[in-house]
């Protein structure tokens, strides 16, 4: 076994009243390619920064080996009063040399002379990552280095990480970027510190095992109230199976759509049948948009999408005057797109920092108009709006105030739910009801919003990189809340797994105007673009439409059990039944005056729920199993 270059043993930090965590031993090797995961609030980025030094534990011995250097990308990088990013990139004791920060600049495509007060996330992230590795360190610790990078700069940080020399901890809720880098999993989970000689591929596989063993042992001791403060994870390990039936149902939404998307270039959806029209949300017709090139390059913001001076240069000279008649030179952001938008789409849209995801979400949604070209959106298209630039909620604020105007019941698209209930589907311990907003992870305030917004009545979903400061559970459950959406979902956003478990149409753009329409999401829209002369991998139907892969051969003829049968034909009014149940049950609860009039009734109504659920899950996941065992049969 490798000596160890960095060890922290028996690390305790008290927070608060308590213990965030105590007794936990980390030993770091040379070579080490380590995933840091657990849940918002578990404390992943504080022992990050115990790990890296900068934070004094109450317990514990931290030992490195003389010589070897340890630096710390953070979440979010305080650049202070610096005038330029170079100033701060060059900055401190600590800093790069300037030629080594040059270099990797270069490379990601970012302009250190860009004044920090007007530099985009984007931007921000790139200066951040470019001191840290510029530092040559040894061990390498990072804190969600992903959040608002465009995919490219993803795809260099993967190619640089996968050559550099050192070890390094990561925070991610990437589930595409921990898969492709990491060979071992830290797991934070209730204060304990669990490692993996596994790469992220089988985080999954690996902590259901460590669940059902929990359960088990629990079992043994018929520890009935041990179970109960593991909620979360059982819900956790149902989510997921849920979550792979329901893939299952987003391929063939894709196939479907496959179908009425022409060949290369032609986005216009064709119609199947003449009531088609009818579930038409959105309707762009030859939609052109464009900005004055010269502000850019002066400094502001020619494109709402962090624009960087690299591209905006690439793009200069380009002329669109003698297709709109323009007679200043501009750089056209939407070139001649065309797009019927259905009810019930799940529209990903993907491309470059700069390239117009932005300006493409905010012409669908009617907050831009575009300089040539029609959108015609449906009457009855009401929104919910969920950007990257998220106000922080007021720090004073408690949970019950942001969820329920300091009451005990909010209103859930038209159904009154009570706040510990409704906490409990997002994950939250029920007891969080008085937690004051500050005191809250920044994921789990990105989950408070989230569960705030969902509550209100829509027909349309618009997410712009919903994905950052999640963790991977939070990533679960909203990809569940997604697919079980009866609207239309708009969605932007750098995380490459999350759009393959949840959209039905990628929209590509590659910063010169043109957008690609592909059915499927990430890498149905990434093949297209590796091999166009083959419509992104698709076979050509003789009509022209992309067709999806031949299925293999179906499996020598087998029928299922008897009893797997009649669970099949059986499960769904089951659970039509206990949805039922749990609808009238929640009904009751919504009787304001309930709780101070008959607390017994109340709680007698909260277990019944409760009980019905975990029915329902059960029999969700039985049916699951006897479905994919039917699809294996070929019945």
């Amino acid at each position: 076994m490798v000596a160890p270059i960095l060890s922290y043993e028996d690390l305790g930090l008290v927070q608060g009243e308590g213990w965030l965590f105590r007794n936990l031993d980390i030993h770091i090797g040379p070579r080490d390619r380590l995933a840091l995961i657990g849940r918002n609030g578990a404390g992943k980025t504080t022992l990050l920064k115990c790990l890296a030094g900068q934070i004094d534990t109450d317990e514990g011995r931290r030992t490195i080996v003389p010589g070897k250097k340890v630096v710390l990308l953070e979440q979010d990088s305080r650049m202070g009063d610096h005038r330029t990013l170079e100033d701060w990139v060059l900055a401190g004791a600590d800093s790069p040399a300037a030629h080594d920060a040059a270099a990797i600049a270069t490379q990601l495509g970012i302009d250190l002379g860009r004044e920090t007060a007007t530099a985009s996330g984007g931007e921000r992230r790139r200066a951040a990552i470019v001191r840290a590795l510029a530092q040559e360190p040894d061990v390498l610790m990072l804190d969600e280095p992903t959040n608002h990078l465009d995919l490219a700069a993803i795809d260099w940080l993967e190619d640089w990480l996968s050559r550099f020399n050192g070890a390094f901890v990561v925070i991610s809720h990437d589930r595409t970027f921990l898969t492709r880098l990491t060979k071992s999993c830290l797991w934070l989970d209730r204060g304990t510190l669990r490692r993996a000689e596994i790469g992220f591929g089988g985080f999954d596989a690996w902590t259901e095992r460590v669940y059902d063993e929990e359960i088990r042992a629990a079992e043994k001791l018929d520890a009935k109230l041990k179970l109960e403060l593991h909620w979360l994870q059982r819900g956790v390990t149902a989510r997921r199976r849920r979550n792979q039936g329901r893939l299952a149902k987003l391929n063939e939404m894709r196939a479907q759509r496959a179908s009425m998307i022409g060949g290369p270039g032609v986005a216009k959806l064709g119609l199947v049948k003449d009531d088609t029209k009818t579930k038409t949300v959105i309707d762009a017709e030859r939609v052109w948009k464009s900005y004055p090139l010269r502000p850019a390059l002066t400094g502001a913001h020619a494109e709402p999408d962090e624009a960087s001076l690299h591209t905006l240069r690439q793009a200069q000279g380009e002329r669109e005057g003698a297709a709109l008649g323009e007679r200043d030179e501009r750089r056209t952001i939407i070139r001649d797109f065309t797009l019927r938008i259905q009810r019930g789409d799940r529209i990903g849209i993907v491309g470059a920092n700069g390239a117009g995801k932005t300006t493409l979400l905010k012409l669908l949604t009617g907050e831009i108009e575009p300089d040539h070209g029609t959108i015609t959106r449906a009457k009855t298209l009401s929104g919910i709006v969920i950007d990257q630039q998220r106000k922080l909620m007021a720090p004073d604020k408690r949970v019950r105030d942001v969820l329920a105007d300091g009451g005990d019941w909010i209103e859930v698209r038209g159904v009154k739910k009570h706040i510990k209930g409704y906490l409990k589907e997002f994950l939250f311990s029920p007891e969080l009801t008085e937690a004051p907003v500050g005191s809250l992870s920044g994921g789990e305030r990105s989950r408070l919003l989230l569960a705030r917004e969902f509550a209100r009545a829509s027909n349309l979903l618009v997410l712009d990189e919903p994905t950052n400061d999640l963790d991977l559970e939070t990533l679960d459950l909203l990809q569940e809340v997604i697919a079980d959406y009866e609207g239309t979902v708009l969605l932007v956003s750098h995380d490459r797994d999350f759009l393959d478990r949840t959209v039905t149409i990628t929209l590509g753009l590659d910063g010169s105007g043109k957008v690609d329409v592909v059915a499927g999401g990430y890498e149905d829209w990434a093949k297209r673009r590796s091999s166009p002369a083959r419509g992104g991998g698709g076979r050509r139907s003789p009509e022209g439409s992309v067709t999806v892969a031949a299925n293999a051969p179906p499996a020598a003829a087998r029928k299922l059990s008897y009893k797997d049968q009649r669970d099949l034909d059986r499960l769904p009014a089951e659970i039509e039944k206990l949805e039922a149940a749990i609808a009238a049950d929640e009904a009751s609860l919504a009787d304001p005056d309930l709780y101070t009039r008959d607390p017994k009734k109340f709680a007698a109504l909260m277990d019944h729920i409760a009980k019905l659920r975990t029915d329902k899950e059960a029999a969700e996941l039985r049916w699951l199993e006897v479905a994919e065992m039917a699809e294996g049969l070929g019945q």
